[in-house]
């Protein structure tokens, strides 16, 4: 064999060589991000499966046109108090007047036990209310 079928012969197995390497590692990237989600969202269905909360009690005063609404956390997860979500009659309300949880006011935190007060102003009685918690589990209270 000459010098130009073994250089030519090097050529291509450093060429092969090459694009083997750029493929091994982008399939791995894309593997491991798939790896990734696949257990983010298995993180996520644990959380929603230990969590769970009751509306124990829903109250419109006329009076004063304050809505109130309780609930405790009776699922074993620590719940955003900011990630809790209020629906009174199919409307978004987020401009609570009051939001404590265990009577306080400044925790970010609802423990598991602990009991979350809500308060907004409404003008009209309503009909139901719905808590969803940041993880996505509900409930409604119908008043």
């Amino acid at each position: 064999m000459g010098f130009s079928v073994s250089g030519s012969a090097a050529i291509i197995f450093v060429g092969i060589f090459l694009a083997f390497s750029t493929a091994y590692t982008a399939s791995a990237n894309g593997f491991e991000r798939v790896n990734d989600a696949r257990s983010a969202v298995d993180e996520e269905a644990l959380e929603r499966q230990n969590t769970a909360l009751t509306v124990t009690n829903a109250t419109y005063d006329a009076g004063t046109d304050t809505l109130t609404v309780e609930a405790v956390n009776e699922g074993s997860t620590t719940l955003d108090v900011a990630a809790v979500d209020l629906i009174v009659d199919n409307a978004y309300r987020d401009d609570f007047t009051a939001r404590t949880v265990g009577g306080d006011n400044s925790t970010a935190l609802w423990l598991p036990g602990e009991r979350l007060h809500l308060e907004v102003n409404a003008t009209t009685r309503p009909n139901r209310v719905k808590l969803v918690s940041g993880p996505g589990v509900a409930d409604v209270e119908v008043i």
